[in-house]
């Protein structure tokens, strides 16, 4: 079994659409082993998307990350990254098929309803910057 983290970032939150994806993570047979609400401050935020804090768009990452609070959940599969990226579509969500959680609900590369980690290595990593022991059931 892996584990893996998903965001549910603002659009999400603000958009009113966290019950239907959450529900879709649980009808493809994902288990919730943790889940919170939080606002994202300046240093989460860096450390999260260090591979593009210097880039010259990272502030307007910044600013929309921290327009409203996301949800970070951890869900546990066999195979589990692999199907939840599946499940999500491609980041960009002009790009994503209809079914998709992107392509249903996401407007662009940012605007894209959820964070999902890419590998096993990232989920561990951001699993460990976004829930402390204990949180995780």
């Amino acid at each position: 079994m892996e584990t893996t983290l998903i965001l549910l970032k603002p659009d999400c939150v603000t958009k009113g659409h966290c019950g239907d994806v959450l529900q879709r993570f649980e009808k493809a047979g994902f288990r919730i082993r943790g889940a919170k609400m939080m606002k994202l401050g300046p240093e989460i935020l860096r450390e999260h998307y260090a591979h593009i804090a210097a880039k010259p768009f990272f502030p307007e990452v910044e600013t929309f990350m921290q327009s409203s609070p996301v949800i970070a959940l951890a869900v546990e599969a066999d195979g589990v990254i692999e199907k939840v990226r599946e499940l999500v579509g491609p980041t960009d969500s002009k790009k994503a098929a209809p079914g998709t959680i992107r392509g249903d609900f996401g407007v662009d590369v940012m605007v894209n309803i959820v964070h999902a980690s890419d590998s096993l290595e990232s989920a561990k990593g951001e699993l460990a910057r976004f829930f402390q022991p204990g949180e995780l059931f």
